[in-house]
């Protein structure tokens, strides 16, 4: 029964992460209609067409390969100066010269006028934001059910847990022995239900703001004001020095100051405010965790190949993200109520990814063609202003050779975190 529920969580998990994928497709499609742009398909994957429908000039359906969609408007690269084929030559020129007939071919004298490339800037701008800013909506709409519902887990100011002495990282064996050195909470005599007020005269109103002052005193004195059995005492001691979890990218430690206590948690309820900050949080996080992610991905490979455990913090693909919705849906460690929230917000995260990775300003990503419509809408202006003859649009044939560098990086990440995800998958929880 486990085995079946898991099966059953994680094909229902993959199921609705494709059904962002076609919603982030919509997002492209109805604007572009809208502005009258010639658009021939909508499809949801990739590789052979299993089953397709025409209405209008536009095929619509689902291709072999469930791991992304398109939606094909004719006339996305511009003509070309005339003679460029035939006076340059070169593996570049020829991609250039291959990607602008391609294109040219599906143009007839019928479209002209419902070419992408001559369309304002404004509404090119907004046809390819209309993607990513679905799956921020999606995010948003996500999230927002789960604080509107029963809230997300929060970090309170009230201790969980005191720990009883600094042990080494390197130690396999995480328990006190003879010898260690107590920890600066327990030095202090810091207890478990202490509700943290303020550190070194400062008020906290929050564990983020707390936290923040520890890392930041380094191994300076500390005096803590707590709240305890309905008084309040100042507690004092001296902070010490280790390495911690980097906020924004937990794979990475930093040194910073310690104190040796951890927080309770608890689900707070809240609505559209609470939710765009938590979206504000996880966007700081994401966007470090997309700085990084060659490396990261290089990590996952060298700790596939070297049989280290995984870093559950790791990048996963969206087979991996399915495996961990499979495993919230069966486990029996957590109550029904709690499963749901964990999937809403699994598949919440995933959405709002989905849409930060399309901001990357490379092609053949959304934010490559939102760059160039900027560049395009900045130099018409310019134009304007000089009284200068129209630039014309920007042209993004000649950033061919690049687009394809891309997709091919996107693609050989992908194809190795699906095998990580299948041959070492992460685990949130133990046996």
């Amino acid at each position: 029964m486990e085995t079946a529920i898991y099966i059953g969580g994680a094909i229902l998990f993959f199921v609705l992460i494709m059904a962002s994928i076609a919603l982030h497709e919509v997002g492209h499609l109805v604007p572009a209609k809208l502005f009258g742009v010639k658009t021939t398909q909508y499809f949801v994957g990739f590789g052979r067409t299993l089953w397709s429908t025409r209405r209008g000039e536009t095929e619509y359906g689902f291709k072999l390969i469930p791991l992304g969609g398109f939606v094909k408007m004719i006339g996305m690269i511009p003509p070309g100066k005339r003679g460029l084929r035939s006076n340059s030559t070169g593996m570049f020129t020829s991609l250039i010269d291959d990607a602008r007939s391609a294109d040219d071919d599906q143009i007839t004298d019928a479209d002209e006028g419902r070419l992408f490339y001559q369309k304002p800037s404004w509404q090119k701008l907004i046809v390819m934001v209309g993607g990513p800013l679905m799956n921020i909506l999606l995010a948003f709409g996500l999230l927002l059910s789960v604080n509107a519902s029963i809230g997300m887990v929060r970090e309170t100011l009230v201790i969980s847990n005191v720990s009883e002495c600094m042990i080494p990282a390197d130690r396999q064996e995480q328990t006190c022995q003879a010898g260690d050195q107590p920890t600066p909470a327990a030095e202090a005599g810091l207890e478990v239900g202490d509700r943290i007020l303020a550190f070194n005269a400062t008020p906290v109103d929050s564990w983020s703001e707390l936290s923040a002052a520890i890392r930041g005193n380094l191994d300076g004195p500390a005096a803590i004001l707590v709240e305890r059995d309905g008084q309040q005492l100042t507690l004092q001691t001296r902070t010490a020095i280790t390495a911690v979890s980097d906020p924004l990218d937990p794979s990475r430690t930093l040194q910073a100051g310690f104190l040796g206590v951890s927080p309770s948690q608890e689900r707070v309820p809240g609505g559209p405010v609470e939710t765009l900050q938590d979206m504000g949080s996880m966007t700081q996080r994401v966007a470090r965790v997309l700085a990084n992610f060659p490396v990261r991905v290089w990590h996952v490979v060298a700790d596939l190949v070297t049989g280290q455990e995984r870093d559950p913090n790791g990048p996963m693909s969206i087979v991996g993200a399915s495996r961990v919705a499979g495993e919230i849906a069966s486990t029996d460690q957590i109550p029904a109520s709690e499963k749901v929230a964990g999937l809403v917000t699994t598949l919440g995260t995933v959405n709002l990814f989905v849409a930060l990775f399309n901001f990357v300003p490379l092609l053949p990503l959304d934010g490559g063609h939102i760059a160039g419509a900027l560049v395009e809408w900045a130099r018409r202006g310019i134009a304007r202003l000089r009284r200068r003859p129209d630039p014309g649009p920007v042209d993004i044939a000649v950033l061919m050779p690049v687009a394809y560098l891309v997709a091919g990086f996107i693609a050989l990440c992908g194809g190795v975190l699906i095998i990580a995800d299948i041959i070492d998958p992460v685990s949130l929880f133990t046996p």
